[in-house]
């Protein structure tokens, strides 16, 4: 009896010992909390609006007189409403473009939305954006463009004056932004007050970006993620294609082409689409790309546009490869969405909630090959938190998932997410499904991150999956789902 006492104390104590093993350690550098909320977002919409429209170009010259910017049926919930039935969660409003022209009342600048005949020059497009997002719940970011065609002042040190003048209205005045977005756009030909000239600035000193950024954007925005080519929170991927390398890491190292600085226009986009593993920041990677060929609406592009199918492929190369993808939209001079896009996004948007409606591993029985206690068992992969956690043992750095369905399912998608408060730290995982009395392989990767997403070529009917992952550190995984695409 004394013996089985012992045995008895034994397995309790190892027992006790599995309930209170320490989380592991994290690896490398980690997301913000504003990063983390970007992650979660994963879509959102860019809209182009300015006096191009008007004139049906895709770049302004900076020369249009503001007469020429009166939407006669401008409807901003329209606008929004048809991206919220696509499933993007946010929208950025270009609230100046390379043109000039602020679409917003400010004292910065003559060239703005009070002397348009819109609302007899009294509006804020700015302002009813904004609300319209709040109203259908959508996040609000803004884009005011760096160069400026119009300013009589662009390439002096009075402009950047004027430049941060606007930041911080934009920034006192529409409510908390999820995003300050900026690009590499440095000077060139333009009005310039009537110069009509080229002007050129050093973009490796001019804007001071340190400064304005943590200066103004930090203190006035605090939750707002800083894009731009080099961040300071989300990366460019390096072209308008609308999707990240298969291969996608979201840490990031930013290099400056030979010899120069790493600044917004001058960096080295070849490394961006990939990002660099083991980077130096938590800097993932946006996807732009605009619906219609253009950014701005020309009516010769109707009949154009990207479809359903082609914005769902874009979805599994960008958010399915740890990224986000922003959509670029453009209303028409009306100032409403045209048809065709406002039935492409409903399409896209049910082909979104109609793909993820029905995850099979629901119910599902899950045995791991190595497991760090039961503060992280298998069972956090299939719950309803984004941040609980399957982790294996600091020494376990190769480990499966063997998942059994409550029965047999027809899918081709499989959905893994690592927990990234911890760091991006798999950096293989393998995909089997049990067919024919044999395992066979369906799908290998080289990265996770926020999320991944493993499309098949052709669906599998089974009730086993077997998934084996790698990483050079203890294994988190939080989250594992399995869908057939519809």
């Amino acid at each position: 009896m004394k013996q089985l006492a012992l045995i008895l104390g034994f397995i309790s104590l190892l027992s006790s010992c599995q309930e209170t093993k320490s989380p592991p350690e994290t690896y490398g550098v980690l997301p913000s909390e504003r990063q983390l909320a970007w992650h979660e977002m994963e879509t959102y919409a860019l809209v182009h609006f300015t006096p191009t429209t008007f004139e049906n170009k895709e770049w302004g010259y900076g020369d249009a007189d503001p007469s020429v910017f009166n939407p006669s049926n401008f409807d901003a919930d329209q606008i929004i409403n048809a991206a919220k039935a696509g499933g993007l969660k946010g929208l950025i409003l270009v609230a100046k473009h390379h043109d000039g022209f602020a679409l917003w009342p400010t004292k910065s600048t003559e060239y703005n939305i009070t002397k348009s005949p819109w609302k007899n020059g009294e509006g804020d497009m700015v302002k009813e954006f904004q609300m319209a997002c709040e109203k259908a719940g959508l996040k609000f970011g803004v884009y005011c463009s760096p160069w400026d065609r119009n300013s009589e002042f662009y390439g002096t040190p009075k402009y950047l004056e004027i430049y941060r003048a606007q930041l911080k209205e934009l920034y006192s005045n529409y409510g908390d932004l999820f995003m300050s977005w900026h690009d590499g756009a440095n000077g060139g030909d333009g009005y310039y007050g009537g110069a009509n000239e080229a002007r050129k600035i050093d973009n490796t000193t001019y804007y001071d970006w340190t400064n304005t950024w943590e200066g103004i954007t930090r203190k006035l925005q605090p939750t707002a993620n800083i894009f731009s080519d080099i961040g300071l929170d989300v990366r460019w991927v390096g072209g308008e294609h609308g999707y990240a390398a298969e291969t996608h890491w979201a840490t990031f190292s930013p290099e400056a082409n030979t010899g120069t600085v790493a600044v917004p226009g001058n960096v080295n986009t070849l490394v961006s689409s990939t990002g660099t593993r083991n980077g130096k920041y938590w800097m993932p990677a946006e996807c732009d790309v605009p619906l219609r060929p253009g950014w701005f609406y020309h009516p010769e592009e109707d009949g154009k546009e990207k479809d359903s199918e082609a914005l769902f492929d874009l979805y599994l190369k960008s958010v399915g490869r740890g990224a986000g993808l922003d959509l670029g939209l453009a209303p028409t001079p009306e100032g409403i969405l045209h048809n065709n896009d406002v039935e492409i996004l409903k399409k896209f948007g049910t082909k979104l909630s109609d793909t993820f409606r029905e995850n099979y591993i629901s119910g599902a029985t899950l045995k791991a090959s190595n497991v760090r206690g039961t503060a992280f068992g298998e069972e956090f992969l299939i719950d309803d938190d984004r941040y609980s956690y399957w982790a294996t043992d600091d020494e376990i750095t190769n480990a499966s998932v063997e998942i059994e369905l409550s029965k047999p399912a027809n899918f081709d998608l499989i959905r893994i997410r690592e927990n990234i408060k911890l760091g991006q730290r798999i950096d293989k995982a393998t995909v089997e499904v049990f067919v024919n009395d044999t395992w066979e392989i369906v799908g290998e990767v080289n990265s996770i991150g926020a999320t991944r997403l493993i499309k098949f070529d052709t669906p599998v009917e089974s009730d086993k999956i077997r998934i084996t992952f790698n990483a050079p550190v203890a294994i988190c995984i939080s989250d594992i789902g399995i869908f057939k695409i519809k």
